[in-house]
């Protein structure tokens, strides 16, 4: 296991940065997940620690030593590759044991090495197949079993499973999972995934255009987001936005006429400055479209999960989420009462996207936007 210290990293192609100062400190066996879309330079940083990109500026450290000039072989990483990188000429066995053939280790001992890491990632009976005969997910099995066999102190995963169809990928997740604990290897994951995110992480770090917008524990990070884009980022379906304004401790309103009750925790901070409304759509509730404090929305479309739907409606123009139960039975223009409970709201600056309480001190805290 090896601890990773990443301290101003940047980097720039000729005059065009794409990784703008990262800092990241990953203790020692972590599973840390790098999140975000394309392009936003996750993949660029992680070939950074791999030693396959130069570092434009700053500094990176694994197990307390910095390896800014070290070659990849020096590093301790082995890495795993979106595309497998698999050798089409060569068996399983010979994939999963190249690495241990070039440094020199004795055959008997290096198939006995091989045998008990196929094994490991269920491919015992497959040691003679070459990459063709295999499955998509076996051949990323064997491209794990290759990173395995070095005993690495970091594993690195490059998007690993999107070539992978649905179901496999969900099982690969699993299997990548339970892999992490037995080894205990500190991990770095890439994807673009959200649902893969959330579910292999021990710290995530979602990243846009080459900046860490936040790092912390996956719950952390759903229930309490620091700016709107990893608001709208994380979470499926994605986070609803209502631009608008606190008019009074109280009072969150599209104008004057129409308002939402909030929570009025904070003695008037905020109060006659615009903001964005933010809520989940699992956390909406459908009520009469009597009830107090409901708004009045209309249905438009209706998607059909299995275990319960989502309900797209309108609010006079605005487009709003709501996920219910598979029992729940509405249709397209039927009117539909939404009540958005004070506890559940996240308000973010309309200008710098920043979460209004994100850097308050705890004494200061707009209660409100604090998720349950």
């Amino acid at each position: 296991m090896a601890h990773i210290a990443i301290r101003g990293v940047r980097k720039s192609y000729g005059k065009t940065p794409v990784v703008h100062g990262v800092d990241l400190d990953l203790p020692s066996g972590t599973f840390a997940v790098i999140l975000g879309p394309s392009g936003c330079g996750k993949s660029t940083l992680l070939r950074m620690i791999a030693g396959l990109e130069e570092i434009t500026a700053g500094e990176i450290a694994i197990g307390g030593r910095v390896v800014n000039q070290l070659e990849p072989r020096e590093r301790g990483c082995a890495m795993v590759f979106q595309n497998y990188a698999l050798y089409p000429h060569m068996s399983v066995a010979q994939n999963m044991g190249y690495a241990l053939k070039v440094a020199g280790m004795p055959k008997a001992e290096r198939m006995a090495k091989v045998r008990e890491v196929a094994k490991l990632v269920g491919l015992e009976d497959f040691l003679d197949r070459k990459p063709a005969a295999l499955s998509g997910g076996q051949r990323q099995r064997v491209a794990m079993g290759r990173a395995i066999i070095r005993e690495p102190e970091v594993f690195l995963f490059d998007e690993p499973l999107s070539n992978l169809d649905a179901k496999l990928r969900v099982q690969m997740r699993v299997e990548i999972r339970r892999l992490h604990r037995r080894l205990g290897a500190t991990s770095v994951f890439v994807t673009h995934d959200q649902v893969e995110a959330m579910t292999l992480a021990d710290v995530l770090i979602v990243m846009n255009k080459g900046v860490v917008e936040q790092i912390g524990r996956p719950a952390e990070i759903y229930n309490r987001p620091r700016t709107r884009y990893v608001a709208s980022f994380i979470g499926s379906p994605a986070m609803n936005f209502i631009e608008g304004r606190i008019f009074a401790p109280g009072q969150f309103g599209f104008d004057e006429t129409k308002t939402i009750a909030i929570d009025p925790a904070d003695g008037g901070r905020f109060v006659e400055r615009s903001t964005t409304l933010g809520i989940r759509p699992e956390l909406v509730e459908i009520v009469p479209t009597d009830h107090p404090g409901a708004l009045v929305a209309t249905v438009d479309f209706i998607e059909e999960l299995g275990a319960g739907r989502v309900v797209h409606t309108d609010i006079d123009g605005l487009s709003f989420a709501v996920t219910t139960g598979a029992e729940a039975d509405y249709t397209p223009g039927q009117p539909l009462g939404l009540y958005l409970p004070p506890s559940q709201l996240h308000f973010f600056d309309p200008h710098t996207g920043l979460r209004l309480d994100a850097d308050l001190p705890a004494e200061h805290r707009f209660a409100v936007a604090t998720a349950a």
